[in-house]
């Protein structure tokens, strides 16, 4: 979307720099990424950077009040509600398509919200190969706010840890060695020194929970939670000793009824020029008479799993229950970024921090993902180059 440093940037773009950057990425994490990393950052214009900020700061004055908290109650499904809950998410992404407005100006509009951690650690690595393989512009990076990788990661350690040793912290998730996003685990824990650790293999004694590192018995105070529920009811061949339900003396990093409470539930409730008009399908009077402008989604899935783009009357009919969907006005990504092939539709990851010395979330930092697809995600994009994971990078001379 900045022309020129677009054009320098493909203008010097070798397969060879990118293959360099692949080979880099796995020899830093121990194996080769595990999805499609794309052939380049994208370089956002001032006023997309702006309206981002001004976008999750709108999500902020809804998710800070207590109003929203009591009311993100029902969103805890009452068979997945985890004890000990929060009054506010530690982590929170919001997903933004990058539009054009009337003016043919950059304009975000939200997609989705999530109260759960994402590639945190992974998208430094990724932001630092991209400077060091391709020539990106000294005053661009990935950070805001006044962050950069040095200090990102010492809040995310922050963040992570607490105030335990790293051998009392684990990241929790279903067999992790098999997870795509296991590169993301690799790099936490060479970040923060915690160990990746199967839910099938927490020991519990009572309230206490335990792990085996190198063969000993350690306790676990704080668990940075990577556990999606929507997969562990599928994996009825799980042998349990803890089943995340019950009460134990441990602390969340996030807690998982987060998970739930911002999530495609929060759309609804938010009220901006950046937010797409969304409504509870149960709450509806009538249905939009332009129903083709809408797109039917699940409240209880991940991943784009049940999202209906091509939404009729029947298909509403059907639902057995309407509560658990929502009726989104669609928006028209904008192929933004000028690949040699094609141009390339962007949806940008803002990534966000809650501590607890602080009054309200603070953006830090991105994730970004390239596609020519009908939708954004791995199988939309099959094939295509030019699309994947990436880093949007910001103007930091004016942050």
């Amino acid at each position: 979307m900045i022309a020129d440093i677009r054009q320098e940037f493909n203008a010097a773009f070798t397969l060879e720099k990118y293959q360099h950057l692949l080979a880099d990425m796995a020899g830093q994490l121990g194996e080769a990424v595990d999805f499609r990393v794309a052939e380049s950052p994208f370089f956002v214009p001032d006023i997309l950077r702006d309206r981002l900020l001004t976008a999750c700061e709108d999500i902020a004055a809804t998710i800070g009040t207590p109003d929203y908290y009591k009311l993100s109650e029902r969103a805890i499904p009452a068979h997945q509600r985890v004890p000990g809950d929060d009054a506010r998410p530690t982590m929170l992404v919001a997903d933004f398509a990058v539009c054009m407005d009337e003016k043919g100006e950059p304009m975000p509009q939200l997609i989705e919200m999530q109260g759960f951690p994402s590639l945190f650690a992974y998208q430094i690595l990724l932001a630092e190969a991209y400077k060091k393989h391709f020539d990106t512009p000294a005053v661009f990076d990935a950070y805001l706010n006044g962050y950069n990788s040095t200090t990102f990661g010492q809040l995310l350690r922050e963040m992570i840890l607490g105030t335990y040793p790293a051998e009392n912290v684990i990241l929790l998730e279903i067999e992790p060695e098999k997870q795509k996003t296991r590169a993301d685990f690799s790099a936490t824990q060479q970040l923060c020194g915690i160990v990746p650790v199967c839910l099938s293999k927490i020991i519990r004694e009572k309230r206490k929970l335990y792990y085996l590192l190198n063969g000993e018995k350690t306790p676990i105070h704080r668990i940075y939670n990577r556990v999606i529920f929507d997969e562990l009811e599928q994996r009825t061949d799980l042998k349990l000793s803890f089943s995340m339900l019950e009460e134990v003396d441990v602390e969340w990093v996030c807690h998982p009824n987060w998970f739930f409470r911002m999530s495609k539930y929060s759309m609804p409730f938010f009220k901006s020029p950046f937010i797409p008009e969304t409504h509870f399908v149960h709450q509806l009077s009538s249905l939009p008479v332009d129903l083709e402008n809408w797109v039917l989604k699940p409240l209880y899935s991940f991943a784009g799993m049940g999202v209906n783009v091509h939404v009729t009357p029947e298909d509403i009919t059907a639902l057995e229950d309407p509560s658990h969907y929502i009726l989104q006005k669609k928006v028209q990504y904008a192929p933004v970024l000028a690949a040699p092939q094609a141009a390339v539709k962007v949806e940008i990851r803002m990534m966000m921090f809650w501590p607890t010395h602080r009054e309200k979330p603070e953006v830090v930092t991105n994730l970004c993902r390239l596609s020519r697809g009908e939708l954004i995600g791995v199988r939309y994009n099959k094939d295509f180059d030019w699309v994947g994971g990436s880093s949007a990078f910001f103007r930091q001379s004016t942050v």
